[in-house]
């Protein structure tokens, strides 16, 4: 996934070693920093309640042609001429899988926003699964973790991440066996038919995935004029420009289409897209995407690509 960045050459052993000590520094601070925003937003939360097996009281519903007898609540019943089932909450665990991308690409910072794609990215997975594991659902990191259901999955899971190898792109998740939750987390700057070719697979097998895009403000805007050399983060090319203004445009609509053709891929699949950029507040798309795990999704999906600030 290239990216406008600047990387230091370095040998492949060196350089994986470099980026494993730049991980296991950047992670404390992000799962202190996810706490701190699962913490501010949680209080206007509920668990993700549905109808099914358990012991709790959930709601009164009409009764319908062909349900149990044994579920009519007679005594709500006789209080009008409707007959009425009373339903339990549903208690079984689900399976949330979580990841975010760990590419050369997400290291990229401009002097428009505060934090890297990457930081951003951890945060934003970390403090999901604060969420969810306090809700009871088990969380699981494709290649990295089996799901786990514990109050303290959010701090396992970062464990893991310090010891993770090189992410290169998409995750691999032949390990993901039945129905769940996926939501994936990065830049995605690969062409949005590549991308297609690799998560279609996964809503085949019945998986419902979220995407978050993580974005850079200055990748949107392309504030850069005059003489500029740009470095792909993942190969090392190098693009000199002399009127880096010039291509200002033809970036921007190439950028835009990209980010356009994959968000209309993903929702026709049945999956939702998120669009997050790095000058905002993380709980903006943090609240996004649990609406959408939560069966309620926001009624404005975030897009935040107009102007810079949170």
């Amino acid at each position: 996934m290239a990216s406008i960045g600047e990387i230091v050459d370095q040998t492949p052993s060196a350089e994986i070693l470099s980026r494993a000590r730049q991980r296991a520094i950047l992670v404390p601070d992000c799962m202190v920093e996810a706490r701190r925003i699962a913490n501010t937003v949680i209080s206007g939360w509920h668990g993700r309640r549905k109808r099914g097996i358990g012991e709790n009281f959930w709601q009164f519903r009409p009764y319908a042609d062909g349900e149990s007898l044994a579920r009519i609540d007679w005594r709500r019943s006789a209080r009008d001429d409707h007959t009425y089932i009373r339903d339990k909450e549903w208690e079984a665990a689900h399976t949330v899988w979580l990841w975010a991308d760990m590419s050369p690409s997400m290291m990229y910072k401009s002097t428009y926003a505060g934090v890297s794609k990457e930081s951003r990215a951890l945060v934003l997975m970390l403090a999901l699964a604060e969420v969810l594991a306090r809700s009871g659902e088990r969380i699981g990191c494709p290649g990295i973790m089996e799901p786990v259901s514990a109050r303290n999955a959010a701090e396992r899971l970062a464990t893991a991440l310090v010891h993770a190898p090189p992410s290169t792109g998409l995750p691999q998740t032949e390990m993901i066996r039945g129905a769940s939750d996926i939501v994936l987390i990065g830049d995605f700057l690969d062409d949005a038919d590549r991308i297609m070719q690799r998560v279609a697979p996964l809503a085949r097998r019945g998986l419902r995935g979220h995407v978050i895009e993580v974005a850079d403000p200055a990748e949107e805007i392309f504030p850069y004029s005059g003489r500029t050399e740009f470095t792909d983060p993942e190969t090392g090319e190098k693009l000199t420009s002399g009127r880096a203004e010039s291509v200002r445009e033809i970036y921007r609509n190439a950028y835009l289409a990209r980010r356009e053709n994959l968000g209309q891929s993903l929702r026709r699949m049945g999956w939702s897209f998120i669009v997050h950029r790095t000058d905002h507040l993380a709980s903006e798309a943090l609240g996004a995407v649990h609406g959408y795990l939560s069966g309620n999704p926001p009624r404005m999906v975030p897009n935040t690509s107009a102007g810079v600030g949170a």
